[in-house]
């Protein structure tokens, strides 16, 4: 690596607010973590190889590794994932006295091309790593473990995505069932699957077969004290779909055994969400952000916390920009000669950011400046996925600057504004 490059290595880290390494480190530690067992790769100023082993995931062991590249000088510890497989390592490296950050998943990737060879091992992972945090540090991102309530909240969230998917396939599966066996009541039932009324009725009394024995009046009784203003209306569409279909399906039978279980699994998960979305609400109101991002129009509990999760305070990005580009809400341009020309989504970015940003966007459409904005860009010709991710984009701008003053959300004097 060259002298020169070096110099604007450090002049970029002197005008970058978001790095917050410096070139005093004379170990680079890079480890590819794992499961049980993790690879570290040490490297001195030079690129020499001053460690590479792997090492099992104890705190014991790494803290004698720790130890001994101390000999050296002061210690960068870098890993590729800073949380749950890799909390051990990052959490033994900060009471050890050293500087962690993490090198991003999709920063890896594209540094993993310019080396020789395409083996995907841990020993050539923890290598680059290593090298990436040696020659190019502007790639390395803080971990942020010292925040308790984000280390909380990522536990949390983390377990509410979880039963969010498990929520999504029961649902489906109860859909499943109702339309192989009776079309004209899920098309009914389905579009109001978790709703609290309807896993009652099939809790109890099943589907079509013990939906029709139970009789009008008891289905309506129990619609109505679960959801008092459509209970009624409710009942009667049900039984007007029951009418609709006279025959009886091959495997109905054994659908009146099944759809209570899974109605009542469904309604055990929906209580687990609601739990847990209490304590991440409990848990965000401690963040000093959460006023901030909760004051714009469509961030929510889940949504904040998420975005907290992901970025922090938005500190690392020097501008809206590089946390749109981040994201992968920041449209791509394709320009080359005669070809082709024009802009396109983005294919790359945080996944998770991403779909908070864009959901997000989605839920502001009855904020009058958003919905002005997303309205501008379909006159445009724009479809509704591609309006919501420009709004989505310029949303970015506004939290970005949000997030840098520590300043609540202010609508603009007019929808024009936007």
């Amino acid at each position: 690596m060259g002298a020169g490059y070096r110099c604007w290595i450090g002049d970029r880290l002197s005008r970058t607010k978001d790095c917050f390494m410096d070139t005093s480190y004379a170990v680079f530690c890079g480890i590819d973590v794992g499961k049980s067992d993790h690879h570290a790769v040490g490297l001195d100023t030079a690129g020499g190889r001053l460690f590479d082993k792997a090492l099992p995931n104890d705190e014991a062991r790494l803290r004698a590794v720790f130890a001994d590249l101390a000999v050296h000088g002061p210690i960068l510890v870098v890993v590729d994932q800073p949380n749950t497989i890799g909390a051990l390592p990052v959490t033994v490296a900060r009471a050890c006295g050293h500087d962690v950050a993490y090198l991003p998943g999709l920063s890896m990737r594209r540094v993993a091309d310019l080396y020789p060879g395409q083996a995907k091992t841990d020993a050539r992972d923890a290598f680059i790593i290593a090298d990436t945090a040696r020659t190019m540090p502007h790639t390395m991102r803080r971990v942020d473990v010292g925040d308790e309530t984000l280390t909380e909240l990522g536990v949390l969230v983390g377990f509410d995505d979880d039963l969010a998917g498990e929520a999504t396939r029961v649902s489906n599966r109860i859909r499943g069932l109702l339309t192989g066996i009776h079309p004209a009541l899920e098309r009914v039932l389905g579009p109001r699957i978790n709703h609290l009324a309807v896993l009652e009725i099939l809790s109890r009394y099943g589907g079509p077969v013990g939906i029709r024995q139970a009789g009008k009046r008891r289905i309506t009784t129990l619609a109505v004290k679960h959801a008092p203003r459509m209970g009624a209306r409710l009942a009667e569409e049900i039984f007007a779909a029951l009418d609709a279909q006279t025959v009886t399906v091959p495997g109905s039978k054994a659908a009146e055994i099944v759809l209570p279980k899974l109605a009542d699994s469904l309604k055990e998960v929906l209580q687990q969400r609601r739990a847990i979305g209490d304590d991440v609400e409990r848990i965000l109101d401690e963040h000093p952000l959460s006023q901030v991002l909760t004051s714009m129009p469509g961030i929510g509990v889940r949504t904040a916390a998420r975005i907290l999760i992901e970025i922090g305070d938005g500190s690392d990005f020097a501008s809206a920009g590089h946390l749109a580009a981040y994201a992968g809400i920041a449209p791509v341009t394709h320009r080359s000669g005669t070809s082709i020309r024009g802009e396109h989504p983005a294919r790359s970015g945080n996944r998770k950011l991403k779909r908070a940003l864009f959901l997000s966007a989605f839920a502001a459409l009855h904020d009058p400046t958003s919905r002005a904005y997303y309205d501008r860009k379909r006159a445009e010709g724009k479809k509704h996925n591609a309006a919501l991710i420009c709004l989505a984009r310029r949303r970015c701008d506004v939290l970005h600057a949000m997030l840098k003053n520590k300043a609540l959300y202010r609508a603009p004097v007019s929808a024009e504004a936007a």
